[in-house]
C-alpha cells in the first residue's frame, strides 16, 4: 500500500495555510504532484447522517479534497459500530493512503485501527477522539468552550436548577462538553438535579425523559441539551405541558430547527460550529498525512495512552441576538428558512 506514496510538492507551504486558517490552500498540480495511475485516496467513515451537520461536513471534506487531487471514499456507519469497523477493514484492505473516521464508539475500535496502524496508514479522528490508539491527528472544535457557552447561557438567565440531557458516553466529546459546562454551573451556584445520557444520540430518548420525568423537569430552572436534535425533541415535549419557552434550553450545532426555536423564543441558545472550517482543515491535513508529509502542529492532546496532535476549532455562542449576524450572514442557513415562522 505505502508503495502508493508520493512526493508532493508545496506540502510545507499548505501547511502553513492550514494552521492559520487560510482556505487559499496552494493546490499541487497533478503534473507535479503524481502520476495518473497512481492518485491520492483517502477512506473517511461517518457515524451517521442522521445529525444534520454531518452532511455537510462530508461535502466540505470531500470537495477541499478533491481540489487538492484525492479521491475520498465515504463510507456511512449508520450507528452501527459493527458496521463501522466492517467498513474500517474494507478501507484498510483497499489500501488507502489515509483513513479519516468520526467514530461511533471510539473505545469499540481498538482493533480495527491496530490493523490500520499495522498497515502504515495515517489515522485522523474526525471530530471525536479514538482513546488509547496513538492516532496521527484529533480534529474537532474546542469541546470544553462548547460547554462552558451552554453554562454561560443558563446562569445569564438567573437559574438555581438545571436537568442535563446528554449524548451518549461513548462520544468522547459528551465528557469533554460536560465538562466545560460543570464548571460554569459550579462556579454560578447552580444545582443539576439530574444527568441523563440519551443512547446512540437518540433524541426521541431526550424527549422520553422529560415525559417521564416531569416532577424533575418542573423543579429545574432550565435543560442543558447534549445537541440541538436533541434539544428538538425536549422542546416539543415541554410543549406538550406547555412549558415550551417557559423552561430555557440550550443546545449546539445550530441545526434549522433549533434556529428557528431561537427566533421564536423557545430555545435560549445553540453553539454554532463552523463545521466548513473543521471540514477543510480536516480534508487539507488528512492530505498532508496520505502524501507521506508530517504535520508540526504545536498543541496535543493525551487519548488515555498517548499524546496525540489536535486541532480545536473554536465555536460561536448564538442566540435571537446574534443569529443574523452569525448564522445567516455566514452562509450556514437562508434568513427566510431560520425566520419563517416570526415574519
Amino acid at each position: 500500500m505505502r508503495s502508493k506514496l508520493i512526493r508532493v510538492l508545496g506540502i510545507t507551504t499548505a501547511l502553513c495555510f492550514v494552521l492559520t486558517g487560510c482556505s487559499n490552500v496552494p493546490v499541487v498540480g497533478k503534473a507535479e504532484a503524481q502520476q495518473e495511475d497512481d492518485s491520492i485516496e483517502i477512506g473517511i467513515c461517518f457515524d451517521s447522517f442522521v445529525i444534520e451537520r454531518w452532511e455537510r461536513d462530508r461535502d466540505v471534506f470531500v470537495d477541499t479534497a478533491s481540489s487538492l487531487g484525492a479521491t475520498v471514499n465515504v463510507q456511512n456507519a449508520n450507528g452501527d459500530v459493527e458496521k463501522q469497523k466492517e467498513q474500517i477493514d474494507y478501507l484498510v484492505d483497499k489500501g488507502v493512503d489515509c483513513l479519516v473516521i468520526n467514530p461511533v464508539d471510539g473505545g469499540a475500535l481498538a482493533d480495527s485501527v491496530a490493523r490500520a496502524k499495522e498497515n502504515g496508514i495515517p489515522i485522523v479522528c474526525y471530530d471525536r477522539l479514538i482513546p488509547n490508539a496513538g492516532t496521527d491527528l484529533y480534529i474537532s472544535f474546542d469541546n470544553n468552550m462548547v460547554g462552558q457557552l451552554m453554562g454561560e447561557a443558563i446562569a445569564s438567565q438567573d437559574v438555581k436548577n438545571v436537568v442535563m440531557i446528554c449524548g451518549p458516553l461513548t462520544d468522547s466529546n459528551v465528557p469533554m462538553v460536560n465538562s466545560g459546562f460543570l464548571k460554569e454551573m459550579e462556579s454560578n451556584d447552580i444545582r443539576i438535579l439530574d444527568t441523563y445520557y440519551c443512547e446512540g444520540w437518540k433524541a426521541e430518548l431526550g424527549a422520553a425523559y422529560v415525559y417521564d420525568n416531569m416532577d424533575t423537569i418542573k423543579k429545574a430552572d432550565a435543560i442543558m441539551c447534549g445537541n440541538d436534535d436533541v434539544a428538538t425533541a425536549v422542546i416539543r415535549a415541554l410543549a406538550v405541558s406547555q412549558l415550551a419557552g417557559v423552561k430555557p434550553v440550550v443546545g449546539q450545532d445550530a441545526d434549522l430547527p433549533a434556529c428557528q426555536h431561537i427566533v421564536e423564543g423557545t430555545q435560549l441558545m445553540t453553539v454554532y460550529k463552523p463545521v466548513g472550517k473543521l471540514a477543510e482543515q480536516a480534508a487539507q491535513l488528512s492530505y498532508v498525512l496520505a502524501s507521506g508529509g508530517d504535520i508540526n502542529i504545536d498543541s496535543s492532546i493525551h487519548d488515555g495512552s498517548y499524546q496525540i496532535p489536535y486541532v480545536a476549532v473554536e465555536p460561536i455562542a448564538v442566540t435571537k441576538d446574534n443569529m443574523n449576524e452569525v448564522v445567516v450572514e455566514g452562509g450556514f442557513h437562508a434568513h427566510e428558512d431560520v425566520y419563517m415562522n416570526v415574519e
